[in-house]
């Protein structure tokens, strides 16, 4: 994983979340503020000019300066939870290239900094569902041998796994706690938002390299 991998991971992200805008404010219709899809295409259409405007040295710094954007852009819950996520992850990446090994510490990072912001543990339906199957999903890929893109792959069905297991569950943390049982049968839009953020990754890691 290297800066320009990266940089190419967040403007991919970017792109998903506009093109996935209108279904992440409907599932966010049914159990939360119906902002969450305007939320993070307006956050990561934010980060990208800031990145464009900021010389990246490192992996870390392309995911720290994308944190702090997205805590000053994003509103609702998600901007501080992504924030922190992403901040979390750069600064555990001081290096201009980051082994599958390092990038595994780093989305731990993001994992605990989500889960102390917010308090949610797996199965409270939300974003934590879909990112920590992402992230064990990556860590066993990696510990098999597998290289990036491989790991990401994996990743990538994990959490979109993890995003739909949230259908069935009774929402015990958010704007979704409210409806008590009425937010059974709906998929969480925040691990919606987080399994496509692990897609864009798998995408981007595919691609042939020059």
């Amino acid at each position: 994983m290297d800066t320009a991998l990266t940089l190419a991971w967040v403007r991919a992200v970017a792109t998903s979340m506009d093109q996935h805008a209108d279904q992440l404010t409907q599932l966010d219709a049914a159990i939360g503020d119906a902002d969450h899809g305007h939320n993070m295409r307006r956050g990561f259409g934010m980060v990208v000019p800031a990145l464009a405007g900021h010389r990246c040295a490192t992996v870390g710094e392309v995911l720290v300066k994308t944190g702090s954007t997205l805590i000053t852009s994003m509103g609702g819950a998600a901007g501080p939870l992504y924030g922190s996520a992403f901040r979390a992850a750069g600064k555990k990446l001081n290096t201009p290239d980051a082994t599958p090994e390092a990038f595994l510490m780093s989305w731990y990072a993001a994992l605990t900094a989500i889960r102390q912001l917010g308090g949610a543990s797996p199965g409270d339906k939300t974003m934590v569902d879909a990112f920590a199957a992402g992230v064990n999903a990556f860590e066993e890929a990696t510990w098999r041998g597998a290289d990036l893109a491989a790991a990401a792959a994996k990743a990538a069905a994990a959490a979109n796994a993890g995003a739909r297991s949230t259908i069935p569950l009774h929402a015990r943390k958010g704007r979704a706690s409210y409806l008590g049982a009425r937010s059974v049968g709906h998929q969480d839009p925040g691990a919606t938002s987080t399994a496509l953020i692990f897609r864009a990754l798998a995408d981007v890691a595919a691609m042939p390299r020059r």
